[in-house]
């Protein structure tokens, strides 16, 4: 089953980190998506842009309305997403636990809706 693991984070802690400290954690990226290669259960992902560039459409009563940033205000923002293969929601949840992300942040777990 198809899994999205959304990496949430805090983008103002993400700000203050020294140049070292950003590789230090895409090194840690690098290895995970490697170890989801290894294991084939890589199907896709990326990083986010923070949501100062974000853009929120919403339709009502016909009219369409365009916010500038997120969604919503939230402690924690999504920083990226994977898309992974796991046999079930406890193959799932050891994959996002080995997610750097769930050290510095949260993983939310959804299954993938298969149409």
């Amino acid at each position: 089953m198809k899994y999205l693991l959304m990496i949430y984070t805090n983008e103002a802690n993400d700000a203050g980190a020294t140049p070292e400290e950003q590789m230090a954690v895409m090194t840690e990226y690098r290895a995970y998506t490697q170890q989801l290669h290894d294991h084939n259960a890589y199907k896709g992902g990326e990083a986010l842009m923070p949501t100062s560039m974000a853009t929120t459409v919403r339709i009502r009563d016909g009219k369409r309305a365009i916010t500038d940033g997120p969604f919503a205000e939230t402690k924690e923002q999504l920083g990226g997403f994977f898309i992974i293969e796991a046999p079930d929601l406890n193959g799932a949840i050891e994959a996002a636990s080995m997610c750097p992300g769930a050290k510095y942040g949260s993983v939310e777990l959804r299954p993938v809706m298969e149409m």
